[in-house]
């Protein structure tokens, strides 16, 4: 069950960092994610369900449109996984991502959780001056992985 909230926004530069799913160009996403290394192939339908059951901050720009996302898997309650972190690279250097981290640390839906996490193969250092720092207890995490599921005939 999802507050109803005014959007957030923030504006940097030339750009608007948001949370308003109205923003969200869902053909703008499933080209970027599928073609990144985490979600190569992702299916279509399969980026329109995790936008509409995650909290998505979108970075835009008045001629390229979405250029950006970072989206959070949350209960609102305790947990946020955040993932999907992406800045298209004409528009990086611009600190967007940190942007768009910064606006759901600070998001009146995401206070206090006991808990966030994400998985990186090598944004590390955007992430650490947010908080987050490698696993403090590596035995007691377990995860379930399906490698190259979205490029399986069945999907």
């Amino acid at each position: 069950m999802h507050d109803p909230v005014a959007p957030v926004e923030v504006q940097l530069g030339d750009y608007v960092v948001s949370d308003d799913p109205k923003r969200l160009d869902v053909d703008a996403v499933h080209r970027a994610l599928t073609a990144s290394y985490w979600a190569t192939g992702i299916p279509r339908e399969l980026i329109e369900r995790a936008l509409r059951g995650s909290l998505c901050v979108g970075a835009y720009h008045p001629q390229d449109g979405q250029v950006g996302l970072a989206r959070f898997i949350s209960d609102f309650a305790t947990f946020c996984y955040v993932c999907d972190v992406y800045v298209l690279e004409p528009h990086r250097g611009r600190r967007l991502a940190a942007a768009m981290l910064r606006l759901a640390t600070d998001h009146p839906r995401l206070q206090g959780l006991r808990r966030w996490s994400l998985v990186t193969r090598d944004a590390h250092k955007l992430y650490e001056p947010l908080g987050f720092k490698p696993v403090g207890y590596p035995s007691r995490h377990m995860e379930r992985v399906v490698p190259n599921i979205y490029l399986r005939p069945e999907n």
